[in-house]
């Protein structure tokens, strides 16, 4: 028989944050062993639960959520989204400029789909949620990745950008608050990235799902909220912010300069409907999540869960011989960095399965996020401060045997 082989496409497409260390994970799980999973943000397996009124509405609402809706959501949800861009001081935003769909991650394909013909270049984010560069190459793209400096906080580079682009360049993308690093970009920093789009025609692409995950006083501003003369798309949705990851739940506002992009809209438009709609049953709870009490605020107090568990896990891994981190200011993520004078890792891939098999503690090596050298790693603080501290404990365990393996 002549084998079935998967398409060419994906030949430099990955997703290591489900990959194959995670399927060793599995194995080990269905071989009795018990695996600290620090992998995944999703907060419903770690205790966070959708609030109960969002939960309520899409109960109350489902008689009426059988049959398809419009193909860009519903009337009440993208009402509620508008009016929550009129919070973040997005301009000009109307009722046809919001995509609602199954969560950002198809939104974010469906808009790299309609604009890029094979060959055109996106400005991507090193590192990134992998998500990003797997949908630029699936439609046909190319990846550019630009460097975000630890230095700096981990704000992106902007010379490294500048040093990027080209003719074929058709648009740049930002993740702020930043999954895996949880930098905050100042309005500084994006008044710059505004004006790089500007003198090169760029769309600029704001994946924004942790925006409320904040700490320490700090803000978010919407990039799109402070120009109004280049093309915006901006990322939200219910997963995160609302601990509603499995409901799908994501949409996409075009905002700024649209009198050019009348033809990428349209085919925005198309997309959209030839996928019908998005799921029906929890738009619902859209309106409620956006116009009700923000619970994830009572989170991020200083006497918050989150908060409490960042600065657990954040202190306990720096007090590792040779592992600095940026404390983050958002999200839910550390990145930490391991010396390479003291860890000389080589295939990073390598390291987290050794470390998954000999202390059962599951995580994303950094190659996984695209970042270019084998020496960080990605930490979900999701779980309590008894699992974090746990889990931490046997990183170190792990760091101390390999610093004796490793030493000169």
């Amino acid at each position: 028989m002549r084998p079935i082989t998967k398409s060419s496409k994906l030949a430099n497409v990955c997703y290591d944050i489900r990959g194959p260390v995670l399927d060793r994970a599995r194995r080990m799980e269905e071989d009795g062993h018990h695996i600290i999973k620090l992998n995944i943000g999703n907060p419903a397996t770690f205790g966070f639960e959708v609030p109960e009124e969002i939960l309520q509405d899409v109960i109350h609402n489902l008689s009426e959520a059988s049959g398809y809706c419009d193909s860009k959501g519903l009337f009440a949800a993208r009402k509620a989204i508008m009016h929550y861009t009129q919070e973040k001081q997005i301009p000009n935003v109307q009722m046809d400029d919001i995509f609602i769909g199954n969560g950002v991650s198809e939104l974010v394909v469906l808009t790299m789909q309609a604009l890029l013909d094979n060959g055109d270049e996106v400005l991507i984010p090193m590192p990134d949620y992998p998500l990003w560069t797997a949908a630029v190459v699936l439609s046909g793209g190319v990846a550019k990745h630009y460097v975000c400096d630890e230095q700096s906080d981990w704000l992106p580079d902007l010379d490294d950008i500048r040093s990027k682009i080209n003719h074929r360049t058709r648009a740049i993308v930002i993740i702020n608050p930043n999954n895996p690093t949880g930098a905050l970009y100042p309005k500084e920093f994006l008044l710059e990235l505004i004006e790089i789009a500007r003198q090169h025609q760029l769309i600029i692409y704001s994946d924004e799902i942790y925006d409320k995950i904040l700490y320490d006083d700090a803000t978010h501003t919407s990039i799109a909220s402070l120009a109004d003369d280049v093309l915006f798309i901006t990322f939200n949705g219910l997963s995160k912010n609302y601990r509603a990851a499995g409901f799908r739940s994501g949409w996409a506002i075009v905002s700024g300069e649209k009198s050019h992009a009348t033809d990428y809209i349209a085919g925005l438009n198309m997309l959209a409907s030839m996928r019908l709609c998005a799921n029906v049953p929890s738009q619902f709870g859209i309106q409620t999540a956006l116009g009700g009490y923000q619970s994830i605020y009572d989170l991020t107090l200083p006497t918050g869960r989150l908060k409490r568990q960042r600065d657990v896990a954040w202190g306990l891994l720096t007090e590792i011989p040779g592992v600095s981190c940026y404390k983050p200011q958002a999200a839910l993520y550390l990145f930490p960095r391991l010396d390479p004078k003291i860890y000389p890792v080589v295939d990073d891939q390598q390291f987290v399965l050794d470390l998954l098999l000999e202390e059962k503690v599951l995580l994303v090596q950094g190659s996984g996020f695209n970042w270019m050298n084998p020496d960080h790693f990605r930490v979900v603080f999701l779980p309590n401060t008894d699992d974090l501290t746990e889990a931490v404990g046997r990183i170190a365990h792990f760091l101390h045997r390999y610093r004796k393996r490793h030493s000169i």
